[in-house]
């Protein structure tokens, strides 16, 4: 069996498995932040010598559910053997999500990862490098996180720390590899230390707790407070990473000369309104207004980047352009700039271009990728022009005429 042919099918069944993960992982995410900054100090006696710290009342699906939390363990009884712990989602979402990355970009770093006009390197350092760059940014978020989360306004220095060291990622990134894989490895570094987050420092210090209150002693402290830290930062990097995830997608975005601040700014305002769901919580147990100004912000900084991102007028199309075209000139562009990976040797994603009869087939294919999106060719590694991609839209917006 074609290997490319099987290649497209885990394609598509980790990205099924990865977004699946992803909804669950960020679900259970936002959830208990919501529970955590939503919950109330208990106000009957038995809750509180039960050892109630915070509760919530909450109404959902024709039910009625009363949250408790306890800081360090019930007092009313032995703390369960059961317990559920929440990580697998995290993990998978990693494992798959790593899998999605070695199928579509490490084993053709050459097509995805590479664009020799912004960076003229082999394939195999390519490859290297962006491994390179997830770990790296781990161990330097990490330690920031471990010197200065401590010490006194430790997460404001922490929060200015990452963020610059963030918007240094982002531009490096776009210096060194093609847009669309820039925009993905920063998303795929921020999750990256999610989860890494989860797996050495969260779940880790929540069994040392676990631990100590078993064995009848009093846990140390600093594990809550770095757990928390940790899953805090988890919680402002979830949409950042999701934006750069999908954005990838859209060749308008990653294509232009300073595309690491576009990146850079549209992750600023996933964290900010991010931020806005995080404070109306709070607000609404302190029974303030809902502060939605973060929100307002990034909003702003989106139509912001939709103006400064829009392309400019046309002018009124020269005579030249308003004749009717030839099959032939069609059959040329798509010969020159698109039939060396879509042939009968080397058809990707099961497309072939290089019989006329082909070429109709897929006209509509050929429209969306290279006149609507603009993402193929890929990189523009064939360097289509302008003029080019516009032929091909007038052909098909005239009916893919076959004369």
């Amino acid at each position: 069996m074609d290997t490319a042919y099987l290649l497209d099918w885990a394609n598509l069944l980790l990205r099924w498995a990865h977004v699946i993960t992803a909804i669950a992982w960020i679900g259970a995410s936002f959830y208990f932040v919501m529970l955590d900054n939503s919950l109330t100090p208990p106000t009957h006696d038995d809750l509180k010598a039960k050892g109630v710290d915070g509760e919530m009342w909450a109404v959902h699906g024709g039910g009625f559910y009363h949250s408790n939390k306890y800081m360090v363990a019930p007092r009313w009884l032995p703390l369960p053997d059961k317990l559920h712990w929440s990580y697998w989602e995290s993990y998978s979402t990693w494992l798959t999500g790593f899998g999605l990355f070695t199928v579509l970009y490490l084993f053709n770093a050459g097509t995805f990862l590479v664009d020799k006009s912004v960076h003229d390197w082999s394939p195999a350092a390519a490859a290297v490098a962006s491994l390179g760059f997830l770990v790296a940014f781990w161990l330097v978020y990490d330690a920031i996180c471990r010197t200065f989360g401590q010490r006194p306004r430790g997460d404001l220095v922490v929060g200015v720390l990452v963020s610059a060291f963030v918007v240094f990622a982002s531009w490096l990134a776009c210096q060194l590899f093609a847009g669309r894989a820039a925009f993905l490895l920063v998303g795929a570094m921020l999750a990256t230390a999610m989860s890494a987050n989860v797996f050495f420092w969260i779940i880790p210090g929540q069994r040392k707790v676990v631990a100590a209150l078993r064995a009848g002693q009093q846990p140390d402290p600093l594990h809550g407070q770095r757990g928390k830290q940790r899953s805090v930062h988890n919680t402002y990097f979830t949409l950042p990473v999701l934006i750069a995830m999908l954005s990838n997608h859209y060749g308008w975005l990653y294509s232009g000369p300073h595309n690491w601040l576009v990146l850079v700014l549209l992750m600023l305002a996933g964290a900010l309104i991010r931020h806005s769901f995080v404070a109306r919580h709070k607000a609404h147990v302190q029974g303030k207004r809902t502060p939605w100004e973060h929100a307002l912000v990034g909003t702003a900084v989106l139509v912001g980047l939709a103006l400064w991102l829009a392309p400019a007028p046309q002018a009124p199309a020269p005579a030249q352009a308003q004749r009717p075209v030839r099959f032939a000139e069609v059959q040329a562009v798509v010969a020159q700039r698109c039939a060396m990976c879509h042939n009968a040797q080397l058809a990707q994603k099961n497309v072939a271009l290089h019989t006329p009869q082909l070429i109709r087939q897929h006209a509509q294919a050929v429209y969306q990728q290279v006149a609507v999106l603009k993402l193929m060719p890929l990189n523009n590694a064939t360097q289509i022009t302008e003029d080019e991609r516009a032929l091909i839209k007038r052909w098909f917006e005239a009916g893919a005429p076959a004369n």
